[in-house]
């Protein structure tokens, strides 16, 4: 079977030629319609048929003569709406301008529609402008851009805002309808012939107006201005601006109302931000993080509130520490409880202000921390002073404080602990202070000087606390000591027949010892106080049993941070007494005389100067004078003789005569404390530099310096010149050697 055959469409034939006169009468019918569109007389006419007139010059190649004839035809109906536009008074030039622009939309249409087959042929073939963009960009030359319009529409434009902006009623739907004539028209028309000649008479007009208002209003009064006017320009570009507008309008308001006055409103006298600082303004401040932090260049405004804040605090800190005295010059020492007190409440008004005005801004905190960093390490006693102050706490009754207090409450002091760069010296006092506390039976909390343990050792570690926690297990293996050395005493009692034993009695004297580990307390040399011979029979014995138990250990006796309980009778009276150690070895000698020389006082106890005339102080000059004191005085000297106060009453049958805890260490501790650090860091340096070495092999003796800082600030500031001693001394020590090329890289010596 044969294959069929292919149907081939063939092309139409060429169409014969319009005839010239008939090119000429379908182009008159066309631009008589035009004419009649324009007229809005268009509701005669047949579309139909018009399209058709179109269609036929298109297709017989006079798309030419049909374009170049509608572009005349609009402009010259264009040139006249122009003179018709102009020719209108100020009061109807925008409204007659507005309703010529609507006319003329409405006129593209019908005549984009007429004129479809064009648009979609010859236009798009010979990339011509489409019918309707075509009579937009000729209303825009020969209307919009007339001069005399030109000028005028911008004038009239400008000038209606200004209006607004003095407080007078506008027609903003006009405006509206104006601006988007203009964006219709194209972007840059709008950009051009508008924004920018508005955005610099927006700025001339607010560098005007602020000019006046910061010379005539406080910074206060200035700003609540400047923020009514910022949302106004916001609401100008929501009700009649172009979008785009909005950043371009914003910036520069902020620019002529904020950041060109920044520097003078926040440094501004009785009303800047500092005065704002002192007053406490929460919304005045709120109002001025707000308006500042718009402004980002060329100077940070968040940055210019940093700055002055930073400053009025450090200068605040300064005067609290200022206010503790110089030491070396001998002023009156500042109360450590009330400094430290200063320095919290300082800190939490600045806190609540960052959180409560500037958004709780971390940067603002930082500023705060770096503040308080710098003016706290000002004082060599900060660390003396917040161990004191820890101890005024920890000592403290808690009953009715929740859980949630004493947390709160431990985590204020904390963030002042981490400000301290030598931590370690904290570390020295706080270890001193809790060992008064234990040993004196002061400890009002067990959980409570945990939760401070456990939020130290977060903050450097374990290393840090160890020794601390150390103390607490002594005082635990020594109820468990006592506990034997009661049933030791018990079985002694039972083998010599007799009683007494089982309640840690030694003859009428009940004994309490405290065994401590040398390596966890606070290193102290041994008190040589001669114990009465009551007392040195207790000492004997429980010496003897705790050899039997540890024969490899030494007791030294500190009776210096011991007391005691005395039964004592005054006339008729009967009282039970708290003392110290060193007070009870005093009272004890008036047992068998009535009247003793300081001099004979201080042979027959062998106690310190210092320390056995604060006990006489305590027991003849306080508020309880059990002793009496000749010649009368509050200081104690060689020469005085003390008696038995017989005459002595008090209304308490059981009362403490306490020395009063020293607040301020004498020069001798605080040399002997500053020499105990410096001798616990040399060991925590060479360790850096070793760890350090051994892992670069060698390195130059700056970059040594700087790492070993940055190793050892967690707990405290290392001396550059401890470091380079540490390092000669490893030196010497063959850890490390000199570079023979370069005598200041240092290189790791490997033990072979």
């Amino acid at each position: 079977m044969p294959p069929p055959k292919k149907f081939v469409i063939q092309p139409f034939k060429q169409h014969a030629p319009m005839d010239e006169e008939y090119v000429q009468k379908t182009w008159k019918t066309l631009r008589d319609a035009i004419y009649e569109i324009f007229a809005h007389n268009a509701s005669g006419l047949s579309f139909e048929e018009l399209y058709r007139n179109a269609y036929n010059m298109v297709l017989h190649k006079h798309g030419d003569k049909l374009y170049d004839g509608l572009t005349a035809t609009v402009r010259e109906h264009l040139q006249r709406m122009a003179e018709q536009v102009e020719a209108a008074n100020d009061q109807e030039f925008l409204e007659t301008l507005n309703r010529k622009w609507s006319d003329h939309k409405l006129s593209m249409i019908m005549i984009r529609d007429i004129l479809m087959y064009m648009d979609r042929t010859y236009v798009a073939q010979n990339k011509k402008v489409p019918v309707y963009e075509l009579g937009l960009s000729l209303f825009r030359d020969d209307v919009v851009r007339a001069l005399r319009i030109k000028e005028r529409l911008l004038g009239q434009l400008l000038e209606l805002v200004r209006k607004e902006r003095d407080g007078e009623m506008i027609n903003r739907r006009l405006i509206k309808m104006i601006v988007s004539m203009l964006v219709d028209l194209g972007k840059d028309v709008y950009a051009q012939d508008f924004e920018r000649p508005f955005l610099e008479a927006t700025a001339a007009f607010y560098k005007h107006e602020s000019g006046e208002a910061i010379a005539q209003n406080s910074a206060s009064d200035y700003m609540k201005r400047a923020e009514r006017r910022l949302a106004e320009e916001d609401e100008r570009v929501h009700q009649y601006l172009d979008s785009t507008s909005e950043p371009r309008l914003r910036e520069v308001a902020e620019r002529e109302l904020i950041a060109r006055h920044m520097k003078t409103l926040a440094e501004m006298e009785q009303s800047g931000l500092v005065a704002m600082l002192d007053d406490d303004r929460r919304d005045d401040l709120t109002r001025t993080y707000a308006l500042f932090k718009r402004v980002t260049t060329p100077t940070s405004g968040l940055h210019v509130i940093r700055d002055i804040l930073s400053m009025h605090v450090r200068e605040q800190g300064k005067s609290i520490v200022d206010s503790v005295g110089d030491e070396n010059a001998g002023d009156a020492q500042r109360d450590p409880i009330s400094f430290v007190d200063d320095l919290l409440k300082l800190k939490d008004r600045y806190d609540r202000i960052v959180d409560d005005s500037f958004s709780s801004d971390k940067l603002f905190h930082n500023t705060l921390n770096r503040a308080f960093e710098s003016f706290l390490n000002l004082n060599s006693r900060s660390p003396e002073y917040l161990s004191l102050y820890v101890d005024n706490l920890l000592r403290r009754d808690m009953k009715g404080t929740s859980e949630d207090e004493v947390e709160f409450t431990l985590d204020k002091i904390v963030m002042l602990f981490r400000y301290l760069q030598e931590k370690d010296v904290f570390e020295k006092y706080y270890k001193q202070h809790l060992a008064k506390r234990l040993l004196s039976g002061r400890v009002t909390s067990d959980d409570t000087e945990r939760a401070m343990i456990t939020k130290l050792k977060t903050e450097c570690g374990f290393q840090f606390t160890s020794k601390i926690e150390g103390m607490f297990t002594d005082m635990r293996t020594s109820a468990d000591t006592m506990s034997g050395f009661r049933q030791y005493l018990t079985e002694q009692a039972a083998a010599e027949g007799g009683g007494g034993g089982g309640s840690g009695r030694v003859g009428t004297v009940e004994l309490n010892v405290q065994v401590l580990t040398t390596g966890y307390w606070p290193t102290q040399p041994p008190s040589n106080c001669i114990f009465p011979p009551e007392i040195q029979r207790c000492v004997d014995a429980f010496s003897r049993f705790y050899q039997s138990k540890h024969s490899g250990r030494t007791l030294k006796w500190h009776a210096n941070m011991g007391n005691a309980d005395l039964r004592a009778t005054f006339g008729t009276r009967r009282h039970e007494v708290n003392v110290s150690t060193y007070q009870m070895c005093i009272l004890l000698l008036f047992n068998d005389r009535d009247t003793i020389t300081y001099t004979e006082l201080s042979n027959a106890t062998h106690i310190a100067t210092p320390d056995l005339k604060r006990a006489l102080q305590s027991l003849a000059c306080a508020k309880f004078k059990l002793l009496t004191k000749e010649p009368r005085g509050r200081d104690v000297a060689d020469s005085d003789s003390f008696s038995f106060n017989e005459s002595f009453t008090a209304k308490q049958i059981r009362f403490k005569v306490g020395t009063v805890a020293a607040t301020k260490e004498t020069d001798a501790e605080k040399s002997e404390t500053r020499h105990k650090v410096d001798e616990d860091r040399k060991p925590q340096v060479e360790a850096a530099i070793v760890r350090i070495m051994k892992s670069r092999k060698a390195l130059e003796h700056n970059l040594l310096i700087a790492e070993v800082t940055q190793q050892l600030k967690v707990r405290f500031m290392p001396d550059p010149n401890m470091i380079k001693k540490r390092i000669e001394s490893l030196i010497e020590r063959e850890f490390l050697e000199r570079d023979k090329d370069d005598w200041r890289t240092y290189k790791y010596l490997y033990v072979r």
